[in-house]
């Protein structure tokens, strides 16, 4: 008797490493401009973050790969790009 093909479909590596890229610029601007907006670090350039703001800002953005990937199935590029494993 033959086995029947098992081909497990796994994305593709590239797919993987650009939905981590857009996932990482996209959660430094979003809780940078928030954590900004609350705290006063907003420029006319964009935002500063010094000291607890900046802390607050990377607890926030470890805390979002945490929950979407454990709780929610997946990041939003990793959905997107369909790039759960």
């Amino acid at each position: 008797m033959t086995e029947p093909a098992t081909s497990s479909s796994q994305p593709a590596t590239w797919r993987i490493v650009l939905a981590f890229i857009l996932d990482f610029f996209t959660a430094f601007w979003v809780f940078g401009f928030l954590v900004a907006t609350l705290f006063g670090g907003r420029t006319e350039n964009g935002f500063e973050l010094n000291g607890m703001p900046a802390l607050l800002a990377f607890v926030l953005m470890v805390s979002y790969f945490l929950v979407f990937n454990k709780f929610l199935g997946g990041t939003i590029w990793k959905r997107i790009l369909k790039a759960k494993r």
